[in-house]
């Protein structure tokens, strides 16, 4: 392993990081880290559900995250309390870090959500993005981040989306 991947095992604390301020940290399950694709398991981080209309986030539920240190976003795998698949929501960010057992990701707005059967694929938050400022101030990581939602939306109206985790 390199000096920037962690022998599976244990706990590591994800610390998302929005427009420079850290939005949410929790404690997660490390599951698997290659050096390059780190796996990671939490319950909602949430303090209440989050209805999209197109879901429901809520506790109990379990999310099953991937991370990469050369892509540009994170899918995660989300399943009910009983097991049952319900998607995958995925965030654009910029490449992951996992330092001292901090697993830091910066999220960059765009994001993308599919459903468990792949018949519901849908981008999200694409005016979130456009207000960001982001493609004036670092125009390359912009449209960096444009080109990770079209490869993400790719992948999800394919049928081997789930093939992307393993």
């Amino acid at each position: 392993m390199s000096a920037n991947s962690a022998e599976p095992a244990g706990t590591v604390e994800v610390v998302l990081v929005k427009a420079g301020r850290t939005k949410i940290r929790y404690p997660a399950e490390l599951l698997h880290d290659d050096g390059n694709r780190i796996a990671v398991r939490a319950p909602w981080a949430g303090d209440a559900a989050r209805e999209f209309g197109f879901v429901r986030f809520e506790q109990g539920d379990v999310f099953t995250e991937f991370y990469w240190r050369d892509r540009w976003y994170a899918v995660k795998e989300v399943r009910a309390a009983d097991g049952t698949l319900k998607g995958w929501y995925c965030d654009v960010t910029r490449p992951a870090t996992l330092d001292g057992g901090r697993l830091v990701v910066e999220d960059l707005d765009l994001d993308l959500w599919r459903s468990a059967d792949g018949t519901d694929v849908r981008r999200l938050d694409e005016d979130e993005f456009a207000e960001s400022g982001l493609a004036e101030r670092d125009p390359e990581a912009a449209a960096a981040a444009v080109t990770a939602l079209d490869t993400l939306e790719a992948l999800a109206h394919g049928p081997d989306f789930a093939a992307l985790l393993s």
